[in-house]
């Protein structure tokens, strides 16, 4: 299996705790804008683009969650950073399983947010897929950023929502395309009861990507001991739309398992 280089951003104090944090797809890392202001002061933040995003090369697709997580340890091994808490969110909450269940010496706690491990009709992955290949990430991009949102906030942050639309157009069509066929062929339910590390699952309330019922609740009574908390008027980004909840449910989180 090849990995790649992923492009990313780490700051904070070097003898902080290291928070690698992991995006959804069609997203950058700048999705995490508001958790690196609050969070860059008690830990040292890695965010990074996902392969086929944002920075990232772009390999020919298709993908799978194995190599989207052995990208982000080698991302690691890069840096010289032996264990990290790890932070994901949709997409990146599917490679934090992974990573949970066949890495844990690598993690000393996740977060998932906004994520399901299993959707029960990957065949909207692939009409998505074939959708973006054919007519590109344009296509798809008002459909994307509806989910992400709930309709109020969206119209109180059209700035807000324009940043999103751009960073769905902007992600090249291969990379995007990659990673639904990677999210297609994702199940990652029997992997839940392997992780053992501290975890909280975060939902948004309104998310119609991945409902807390019944994702949400699969993860977060499949893992042991997880912790299921639920952000009110939060749609598919919900640690964009509630970034004060989200930053101080995740610091609480990490706090208690340092």
């Amino acid at each position: 299996m090849s990995t790649v280089e992923l492009d990313h951003e780490f700051v904070g104090p070097p003898d902080a705790p290291v928070l690698v944090l992991a995006g959804s797809l069609g997203s950058t890392r700048s999705m995490w804008d508001p958790q690196v202001a609050a969070l860059r002061d008690r830990f040292r933040v890695l965010r990074y683009d996902h392969r086929g995003h944002g920075g990232s090369p772009v390999p020919t697709g298709p993908y799978t969650m194995e190599d989207l997580a052995s990208d982000a340890l080698a991302l690691l091994d890069r840096l010289d950073v032996e264990r990290a808490a790890f932070c994901g969110l949709s997409l990146g909450g599917m490679v934090g399983m992974w990573l949970g269940a066949h890495a844990p010496e690598r993690l000393s706690a996740l977060v998932l947010c906004c994520t399901s491990a299993h959707f029960s009709d990957p065949a909207q992955w692939q009409q998505r897929t074939e959708t973006v290949r054919v007519d590109g990430t344009g296509a798809i991009a008002d459909a994307v950023v509806a989910r992400w949102f709930t309709p109020e906030w969206a119209r109180a942050h059209p700035e807000q929502v324009d940043r999103a639309m751009a960073m769905v157009t902007d992600t090249p069509d291969e990379g995007y395309a990659g990673c639904c066929e990677a999210i297609g062929a994702w199940d990652g339910r029997d992997l839940l009861g392997r992780i053992t590390l501290p975890t909280l699952v975060l939902a948004g309330a309104n998310d119609p990507a991945t409902p807390v019922t019944p994702h949400a609740e699969t993860i977060a009574s499949g893992i042991p001991r997880a912790r299921l908390e639920v952000l009110d008027d939060a749609a598919h980004l919900a640690t964009l739309q509630q970034p004060q909840r989200a930053n101080a449910l995740i610091a609480e989180h990490l706090a208690a398992a340092a």
